[in-house]
């Protein structure tokens, strides 16, 4: 387990992998980019160093010793709301579909070139850094910023979401997509837009992680996903956040 002693200003980022060649190529790469990183390979200390060092972002190899990364992700995420971007296996799609139900916010497959890997990390690190200034905002303004559907209600001021009174439990990156799509209801949301706009990159037409939310949020807000009405796919154009079921 390894850190360097760069000053504390830099971004912090936990890189969770057992090759340990391939994990200090990464990290040399990262630093020399104006990241502070540290190393660890194995699962079972990565949970509670993610716990207690809180930092600003995860890069989580989904084989490990130990805890495996989908356990890992599992254990901390109720704990840890910075981002967590997993490695998988270029071939397997359960394996990037689990990551997501697990609460990680991204995924890259592997082999993937250091200046990939850089794109990604800073793209969720900027998101991130968004969403905790954009929190600080609404908690110190007076303006309300909230939605309300019914028995559904959305506060943006603390990041909550309610269905008839009893809080619902949400992944940061679930709330972004639900807050992006209710504070839009009523119009029809592209892939392509929802992507550009949570995840600063664009979309390659092929990553299934807005679906994968999707799926996730529905029944969590009170949506049948086998014929939702409140979060409609709309065939060859996107979502629609449905304003009035009524």
């Amino acid at each position: 387990m390894r850190t360097d002693t760069n000053e504390n200003s830099q971004p912090y980022v936990i890189i969770v992998e057992d090759d340990e060649r391939l994990a200090e190529l990464t990290a040399e790469y990262l630093r020399g980019n104006g990241l502070k990183v540290e190393i660890i390979g194995d699962g079972n200390l990565a949970i509670s160093a993610i716990i207690d060092r809180q930092p600003d972002m995860v890069v989580l190899d989904l084989m490990l010793p130990g805890a495996d990364g989908l356990e890992v992700c599992k254990s901390v995420r109720d704990k840890y709301k910075k981002p967590i971007l997993m490695l998988t296996a270029r071939t397997d799609d359960v394996d990037q579909v689990l990551g997501l139900e697990m609460g990680a916010d991204d995924y890259v497959a592997k082999p993937v070139k250091p200046r990939v890997l850089l794109a990604r990390i800073r793209a969720l690190l900027r998101r991130s850094d968004s969403s905790d200034a954009q929190q600080e905002k609404n908690t110190s303004e007076s303006t309300q910023n909230r939605l309300e559907f019914g028995d559904l209600v959305i506060d943006n001021s603390a990041r909550e979401v309610w269905l008839g009174g009893a809080a619902v439990d949400l992944t940061s990156a679930e709330y972004d997509l639900l807050w992006l799509l209710a504070s839009n209801a009523g119009s029809i949301l592209s892939r392509e837009e929802i992507f550009e706009r949570l995840r600063g990159i664009q979309y390659d037409g092929q990553d299934r992680s807005i679906d994968v939310r999707v799926s996730r949020i529905r029944p969590k807000v009170g949506d049948d996903p086998m014929n939702p009405r409140r979060i409609k796919t709309v065939r060859s154009k996107g979502y629609l956040f449905v304003r009035d079921l009524t």
